[in-house]
């Protein structure tokens, strides 16, 4: 379980001083919860968030264990490293909106046909509790030929989660490479 630490201050030069001693800066916040200002060590949660099975992980910061799942997360412009990352509380039997990656599977047959598979977006917004938290939306694209696309509307969704995008928006497609 990743283990963190809280911030005693929340100023800029604080947030330096964390980060050059190999520290993330954090914020966990969920409804009805107060927002806690942490920290974790950068490479601990790396591995942590690359290891994880499910959307949501543990995360032990002041004596208590929290459930979260990664809402957003900052990189540095010029060495890519990891600078700020926020967290939202998954709350047993409370509704919320989370972002749920979207997996191709397979190869779609467009590419022998000259054609080039575009994902347009690569999460979408779900509404749902913590219990019924899908991990990761998969779509078979190994039918998809050239001009075809798949929209949101044509996404199967679990039972108990209400998708929050709108059904006419294109998740992926195949299109014809220039």
């Amino acid at each position: 379980m990743l283990e963190g630490i809280v911030r005693e201050s929340i100023g800029k030069k604080s947030a330096k001083a964390l980060r050059r001693d190999g520290y993330l800066i954090a914020n966990i916040y969920g409804k009805g919860l107060e927002n806690i200002a942490a920290a974790f060590k950068a490479n601990d949660f790396i591995k942590e968030a690359k290891k994880k099975k499910t959307l949501a992980f543990d995360v032990k910061v002041g004596g208590k264990v929290y459930n979260v799942v990664i809402v957003d997360y900052q990189r540095d412009v010029v060495t890519h490293d990891l600078k700020h990352v926020d967290l939202k509380v998954a709350l047993p039997g409370v509704v919320s909106k989370y972002m749920i990656p979207v997996k191709t599977v397979g190869t779609p047959i467009g590419l022998k046909n000259k054609g080039l598979l575009l994902i347009s977006k690569r999460r979408l917004c779900v509404k749902c509790t913590a219990e019924n938290l899908p991990n990761v939306f998969e779509i078979d694209v190994s039918k998809l030929d050239v001009d075809d696309t798949v929209l949101v509307r044509d996404i199967p969704v679990p039972a108990n989660v209400t998708m929050v995008d709108a059904g006419r928006i294109a998740v992926l497609g195949v299109v014809k490479a220039k």
